[in-house]
C-alpha cells in the first residue's frame, strides 16, 4: 500500500486492493491497519470524511482535511499511476 505522505504522526495512503472504488485516501497513526479514517475526493477538489474508524482525534482530522486540498492533484496523479488508469471515479 503506497504511502503518499505523512502529516505529523499520521500516514496518508491508498490500500492496494481498492481499484474500482471512487478515489479516496486512508489516514492512520503509525502502521496501516484496517482501522483507518477514509476520506473521499470530490470532482470539485474537495474532501469528504467517509468514516473515522481509526478514531483520530477530531482536531487532528480536521487539520488534515484542511491541508489535503494542497495535495489534491498529487493524490489524483498518484492514484492514476498506482492503479494504471486515466479514468477516475469520484464520490460526488
Amino acid at each position: 500500500m503506497p504511502t503518499l505522505f505523512k502529516f505529523g504522526k499520521y500516514r496518508i495512503f491508498f490500500w492496494s486492493n481498492e481499484d474500482g472504488e471512487p478515489i479516496h485516501v486512508h489516514i492512520c497513526e503509525g502502521i496501516p491497519t484496517e482501522n483507518t479514517a477514509k476520506i473521499w475526493l470530490t470532482s470539485k477538489g474537495g474532501f469528504i470524511l467517509a468514516h473515522n474508524n481509526g478514531k483520530i482525534p477530531k482536531s487532528d482530522l480536521n487539520a488534515m482535511i484542511k491541508m489535503l486540498p494542497v495535495f489534491y492533484f498529487l493524490i489524483v496523479s498518484k492514484w492514476k499511476a498506482f492503479y494504471k488508469t486515466d479514468q477516475i471515479k469520484f464520490y460526488c
